[in-house]
């Protein structure tokens, strides 16, 4: 059957909404197949076919292949759209399960199809389509600025406008709290995610992500783009305070003072985007300490104590600049803790002196006590950042002999008495366990036996307390231990926590 008119569709179609024709083809088929199906009583399995070139097009009723169902007789489910091996094979031997066969139909009118229907398929697949098309052009884009007009703003959640029939969502917690914004304003974001989605928003954009931050001085700078200064973190209160670290690349350039512009211009022009943020640009540091008190600005540091292991630093700093250190609810010292990725600690000067000076004397007197030295040896070590004996025991040869007045004979005399130290503290911590008795309340506990409560003694393992706080790897190094085993103790040690949780 020949038509002009689907070939005119699927020309206007495709010109108007620029998508590819075959993509209207389709959805002309689809709707189609649902007159077809429509027209006849039972549900019936069609395909129409159209030729790109002509508009004609063939409909072909099919049947899907399939084994005799023994719960109905031997008969097919759906037989409208199933046919049995045994009777498809009276037509072609070779046909298999699985397979599909179909004879030609009468086709329906295009013109006389519903136009309703046709239309709601076409429109479906086209926006399919769209959105596709969307997903695509912006999945390359994410991370980047991106500009749009205010299109409505329901709830808190601002629509964005960005051309082209494509729309953006920011939700009502990726805007800045308590800014103004009206239809029609004209809004940047930092473009986080693109997900294809069959209904609703599809690019998130962000107005409280550092990253955006990032990407405005990325605009307004254009050392940043030449690499004369790297951004090298941000940290944000939205609409509130932030802090931009910035590195010059540049020895002849000022970094800070290429972000601020000239009286401020660079700075002010990212501030008014932000409704009013008030930004801190610090300079970057390879030294860590050093960088944090660039953060800390404007408040001035006078001491650090660094903890390795914690990852964490204790900032002490003059009574009268303590509150300006923290800022108002902890504001500074937490954006300081966001850009440094250090955990810092704000301490009164005289109080961190008094402090230090505390745990100096806890660690001289161990100095003393362990190693038998007298009090001036061990300050010395204490002044030398010396805090435990497993560090005089094993701290390279040559680092203890750079201690002034420290010689060959005492340095290994010292490290000799540290070992020796904590051999003995080694050996009665192990006496200690071994000599540890289990509690009656372990012993006397469903599926223990006395042998195995002695050998969770020797572990630390004492009480049905101790006992229901350990995981079941915890216990198959013991003695015959299986998974099993070891839930099953595990479970009857913690009955009394969920007796004490229903009796609540």
């Amino acid at each position: 059957m020949a038509n002009k008119e689907i070939l005119l569709v699927a020309e206007v179609f495709s010109n108007e909404k620029d998508i590819d024709k075959e993509i209207v083809f389709e959805a002309i088929e689809s709707a189609l197949e649902a007159a077809t199906i429509k027209r006849h009583s039972n549900q019936i399995k069609v395909r129409v076919i159209i030729d790109r070139k002509t508009g004609d097009y063939v409909t072909y009723r099919q049947w899907d292949v399939v084994d005799a169902n023994p719960e109905i007789d031997g008969d097919v489910e759906f037989p409208a759209s199933q046919i049995l091996l045994e009777a498809a094979q009276m037509e072609d031997p070779n046909i298999m399960v699985g397979d599909v066969i179909q004879e030609e139909i009468e086709s329906v009118d295009f013109g006389r199809i519903a136009a309703q229907t046709a239309k709601q398929v076409i429109i479906h697949k086209v926006r399919e389509a769209e959105r596709r098309k969307i997903v695509e052009a912006y999945q390359s884009r994410v991370g980047e600025l991106i500009t749009g007009i205010v299109k409505r703003i329901e709830k808190g959640n601002v629509y964005l406008d960005l051309g082209g029939h494509v729309e953006a969502f920011i939700a009502k917690e990726d805007m800045i709290p308590r800014e103004a914004i009206r239809n029609g304003d004209r809004i940047r974001g930092y473009l986080k995610e693109v997900r294809s989605e069959a209904r609703g928003p599809q690019l998130f954009i962000s107005r409280t992500a550092p990253e955006l931050l990032i990407a405005l001085f990325r605009l307004e700078v254009p050392e940043v783009n030449e690499g004369m200064i790297s951004i090298m973190g941000a940290a944000r209160d939205p609409g509130s305070r932030a802090k931009i670290a910035v590195k010059g690349n540049d020895p002849r350039l000022d970094p800070v003072g290429a972000c601020v512009g000239m009286r401020g211009s660079r700075v002010q022009s990212v501030t008014n985007e932000l409704a009013g943020e008030r930004i801190d640009i610090i300079l970057w540091n390879p030294s860590e300490a050093q960088f944090v008190i660039n953060a800390m600005a404007p408040a001035e540091i006078q001491s650090i104590v660094v903890d390795e292991d914690k990852h964490s630093m204790d900032l002490a700093v003059s009574s009268e600049n303590l509150s300006q250190a923290i800022g108002r609810g902890g504001q500074n010292v937490r954006l300081a803790t966001q850009l440094t990725g250090w955990e810092l600690n704000v301490l009164d000067a005289t109080k961190a002196e008094e402090k230090s000076e505390a745990e100096g004397a806890k660690i001289k007197q161990l100095f003393v006590e362990q190693l038998d030295v007298d009090d001036d040896i061990a300050m010395i070590l204490v002044d030398e950042g010396f805090n435990t004996v497993e560090e005089i025991a094993y701290v390279p040869l040559s680092e203890m002999l750079a201690i002034e007045g420290f010689d060959e004979a005492l340095v290994n005399e010292l490290r000799s008495r540290a070992k020796d130290a904590l051999l003995i503290k080694a050996i009665a911590a192990e006496e200690t366990i071994e000599s540890a008795e289990p509690a009656d309340d372990l012993l006397s506990m469903e599926g223990m036996d006395k042998d195995l409560a002695h050998e969770m003694a020797s572990l630390g393992i004492l009480t049905m307390e101790d006992l229901a706080e350990q995981s079941v790897d915890d216990l198959l190094g013991l003695t015959d231990m299986t998974e099993d085993r070891a839930g099953r103790l595990i479970m009857k040690a913690r009955e009394p926590w969920f007796a004490e949780t229903s009796g609540e």
